[in-house]
């Protein structure tokens, strides 16, 4: 097997933030990415609650939704603006567990802690792997921001 590709590393910045009853987690952290841009970055921890769950199953092209009051045992992820790609773990009143990658539709019912990390010298990317022709990561240094000039 080969061995991975070296990619370059970064130091992080980290943000906590807790959504509130009916937000929609993945538009939230969203709006949340767009807003701090992020061009790459992680979920280090999230906890809390849903009364709805939507999720892509693996192998499955839609979505499968569940109601009921689930609890948030894993995310985790990879995000920029340039596409996260996020999987969800959540276990009902049993203990039952489902994962998927997370979709819109997922309602928060007490609350949602989060703790993100920003990665400013790294930039996420998607492109298509030609081995399975899904959108797949890339990673790159950072470009430096550019200065604005006055006129």
């Amino acid at each position: 097997m080969p061995a991975a590709i070296p990619t370059p590393s970064s130091l992080l910045n980290a943000y906590a933030l807790r959504l509130r009853p009916g937000q929609d987690l993945r538009q939230e952290l969203t709006a949340f990415v767009k807003a701090n841009h992020f061009r790459a970055g992680v979920v280090l921890t999230c906890v809390g609650s849903l009364t709805e769950v939507a999720l892509r199953l693996a192998n499955q092209d839609g979505a499968t939704t569940y109601r009921g009051h689930f609890e948030i045992v894993s995310l985790v992820g990879t995000l920029s603006t340039a596409g996260s790609h996020l999987h969800l773990a959540v276990a009902d009143s049993t203990g039952r567990t489902l994962g998927g990658h997370l979709l819109d539709g997922c309602r928060i019912y007490t609350t949602a802690e989060l703790v993100l990390a920003k990665l400013p010298a790294l930039e996420f990317g998607r492109e298509t792997d030609p081995a399975f022709g899904y959108q797949e990561l890339t990673v790159r240094p950072a470009a430096p921001a550019t200065p604005f000039k006055k006129s």
